[in-house]
């Protein structure tokens, strides 16, 4: 099984994966960031681009990496990755579906205020114009598609643990 935990950046995805892996025997985290940063480092660059999702390689790269560390190891993989393009979520789902893996597709939602301070007072990574930057394409992807496509966790008023807990408790239903 897949746990995919989605939701703009700086939300608190990877903080909130990890305390998910604790929680949930026989889990890992993968990030599938990790698969973006491999193909930037092709030299000569692929075609410029401002996010690596938009190369066509990387969605069926994630399904197939997934697919492959599940039939290694086994267990459920938590996934924190940002996908606010609904044509590129449906590619990674159909994908995984193709495979017969089961996703349990959660956002981490907060609002607009909550977002914007967490980003701007984030102490580890400083004030990101990255992130502040997918602040409306979030909010976008939320009213048009992405809310309904997964289990929505508001963390306006929660903490990374108290969320993670919601998601294991959901998974584990």
């Amino acid at each position: 099984m897949i746990v995919w935990i989605n939701g703009t950046h700086g939300v608190g995805k990877t903080t909130t994966s990890a305390l998910v892996q604790r929680l949930l025997p026989g889990s890992r985290v993968f990030d599938a960031e990790k698969v973006g940063e491999t193909l930037m480092d092709i030299r000569p660059g692929l075609p410029e681009t401002d996010n690596f999702q938009h190369w066509p390689p990387w969605r069926p790269l994630v399904v197939e990496t997934a697919r492959r560390v599940l039939d290694y190891a086994g267990g459920t993989l938590v996934m924190p990755m940002t996908v606010l393009v609904e044509r590129y979520w449906r590619e990674i789902s159909a994908g995984l579906a193709e495979h017969a893996i089961p996703v349990r597709h959660f956002v981490l939602h907060a609002d607009q205020g909550t977002l914007r301070d967490r980003i701007e007072g984030d102490a580890v990574m400083g004030p990101s114009p990255f992130r502040l930057r997918y602040l409306e394409p979030y909010a976008e992807a939320a009213r048009t598609w992405l809310h309904a496509e997964a289990e929505v966790v508001d963390t306006t008023h929660l903490t990374p643990e108290e969320a993670a807990l919601r998601i294991a408790g959901a998974v584990e239903r």
